[in-house]
């Protein structure tokens, strides 16, 4: 299955939680979720009774909108996750978290998780001075993350910056906003990363 590039705020309004995929729009209080809290289509405001692997597939299909990831890619983490020692679903989340495009998002680079997998694919990110074009690139606690010197103006960044008093900023990194680069200080534990989905349900539905 490839990666999601329809209406991202009926998605929203599917699963009724926001996916954090909206940035500056659902800031300024504009977001579907938030004038129409209900799924979207005829029926939408229907309440309907959802299987066991309906829970656990909506779980999936959550954590893969919110991250942008295909189903290919979904199933490589959790075999990842599943291979390393201790609980899978902390595993999974921890891994997703340490991917590129996640961390130049989560140091505010970027407003959205789109934007932030756009600068990477773009060739704007260094890691330890080098570029790196791979948003599923793997960080690593103490590696330094900078946005290119050309980029360092760049309108959406600037802005994306300027949001953070707003957005806050993840515990597990440091950023300079005035150099523009940060440092991944460190693996976030599960309960630092709120994000509406429970992983425990994607294990069981990929343990299956």
């Amino acid at each position: 299955m490839a990666r999601y590039r329809g209406p991202v705020e009926k998605l929203e309004r599917r699963f009724g939680v926001s996916l954090a995929m909206k940035g500056e729009r659902r800031l300024a209080g504009k977001s579907a979720l938030d004038k129409r809290p209900f799924a979207p289509g005829q029926h939408g405001q229907r309440r309907a009774k959802i299987s066991e692997y309906g829970t656990q597939l909506r779980e999936k299909q959550k954590a893969k909108f919110m991250y942008g990831l295909s189903e290919k890619q979904m199933r490589k983490v959790f075999n990842e996750a599943k291979r390393r020692p201790g609980n899978t679903g902390i595993n999974l989340v921890t891994l997703i978290e340490q991917r590129l495009d996640n961390v130049v998002y989560r140091m505010r680079f970027a407003t959205t998780r789109a934007n932030a997998r756009q600068l990477v694919t773009h060739g704007h990110i260094l890691v330890d001075g080098k570029r790196v074009d791979i948003p599923s690139y793997t960080v690593k606690p103490g590696q330094k993350i900078e946005v290119k010197e050309k980029t360092k103006t760049n309108v959406q960044v600037v802005r994306a910056l300027e949001l953070t008093n707003q957005t806050g900023l993840a515990s597990w990194v440091d950023i300079d906003a005035s150099k523009v680069f940060g440092i991944y200080t460190r693996n976030p534990e599960r309960e630092e990363v709120v994000i509406p989905v429970e992983e425990r349900l994607i294990v069981e539905l990929y343990s299956k």
